[in-house]
């Protein structure tokens, strides 16, 4: 299998092309800061993904700002201080803020000359609109959780890709899906034998950082240590 077999790349955008852990963990100081301190980076990250993936399941229809600022309240109560609701929204309004990694923008104009992109991400449109202004490229397709009901990896979420994409004439097996959360993406692409590239974007951090745990085994058929490492692979016919 080589990286030039395939049509269109479907991305995961946060954790993947942005940099989520760092702008989350910015966006979440003055709570920290209210908080007293005392938690690593990583504690801090492990926490939000126990709140936002039990919001997810819970509340699937929500958008992705709003569910924000709920996880916000839930980790105030967690941290032992007082909810503040003004707080919570400006923590649901930061996504726009999140950079992108530093290597994301010239990987993805080198990929749009040999790809169609697609995004597959567990946002809201508006958000999602924000943060398209880092990314310097025109996607041909931005599929959101806002569009389809639900978040990732809820097997929603790949249906829907899958039924747009092949409406379109793409076969699945010319679709690979570059994503850098096992739980969110190549969990649920395994489900739907979709081809995947792990973006382990914290290969040299260890733990799961603010992406659920999986319990079982999850495959994917490329593994690189950012999407930069990507492009160079298919420059290089790999």
């Amino acid at each position: 299998m080589k990286l030039s077999d395939f049509d269109v790349l479907t991305f995961d955008c946060y954790g993947t092309l942005i940099d989520w852990e760092s702008g989350l963990y910015a966006a979440l100081a003055p709570l920290l800061a209210r908080a007293g301190g005392g938690l690593s980076r990583d504690e801090v990250l492990e926490a939000f993904a126990r709140h936002e993936s039990r919001q997810q399941a819970l509340t699937p229809a929500m958008a992705y700002s709003d569910l924000l600022a709920e996880v916000h309240g839930h980790l105030a109560a967690e941290w032992g201080v007082a909810r503040d609701p003004a707080e919570d929204a400006r923590f649901g309004g930061s996504i726009g803020d999140w950079p992108a990694f530093p290597d994301t923008t010239e990987a993805l104009r080198y990929l749009k000359q040999h790809f169609r992109l697609v995004i597959l991400s567990n946002v809201d449109r508006a958000s999602f609109q924000a943060t398209n202004q880092r990314l310097g490229v025109t996607f041909d397709a931005i599929y959101t959780a806002q569009d389809i009901g639900s978040y990732k990896p809820d097997p929603r979420n790949f249906a829907y890709l899958l039924d747009r994409l092949r409406a379109q004439g793409v076969a699945r097996e010319k679709v690979l899906h570059v994503a850098q959360s096992l739980f969110h993406d190549h969990a649920p692409a395994n489900a739907v034998g979709l081809a995947s590239a792990w973006i382990d974007r914290r290969h040299d951090a260890g733990g799961w950082g603010a992406t659920a745990p999986v319990s079982a085994d999850v495959r994917y058929d490329f593994r690189f240590t950012s999407l930069g490492a990507l492009a160079e692979a298919h420059r290089a016919g790999a």
